[in-house]
């Protein structure tokens, strides 16, 4: 910690109110979390059916995203045991190491990848995108 950063120990006196403080902004930002997870999951589903939520200041667009995952239970029957507990989690980068050096086989690994497709609402200032995210 650094001196800017370091905590202020309060008068004991105060503890308690600021302890109560600490809890309603808790419990405030966790209910306040739970409900914009909520609507956003309303909200992307309004863009998925095609509709265009704006307002003054935004507009709603939803950014893909794709990530590759390879299955454990697949890539241990392509690769086996130790190249399995190797790459531990099947990390995209590990397993694309051990391709790259000649440990695995490159083109069973692109083979056995799955890509996953990541959906975000993401709010845009008005004028600086298109309606579809791109």
């Amino acid at each position: 910690m650094t001196a800017s950063t370091a905590a202020v120990v309060p008068d004991p006196a105060e503890l308690p109110e600021l302890f109560d403080r600490y809890a309603v902004l808790r419990d405030t930002i966790q209910g306040l979390e739970a409900e914009r997870e909520a609507l956003g999951a309303v909200i992307k589903a309004a863009l998925m059916a095609g509709e265009h939520p704006e307002n003054d200041i935004y507009r709603a667009v939803l950014k893909r995203s794709k990530r590759i995952e390879y299955p454990v239970s697949r890539f241990r029957e392509v690769f086996g045991d130790a190249a399995t507990l190797e790459v531990a989690s099947i990390d995209k980068k590990k397993a694309e190491a051990l391709a790259k050096s000649g440990d695995l086989d490159a083109e069973q690994l692109r083979a056995l990848a799955e890509v996953k497709e990541l959906v975000s609402l993401v709010l845009l200032p008005k004028g600086e995108a298109s309606r579809d995210g791109a």
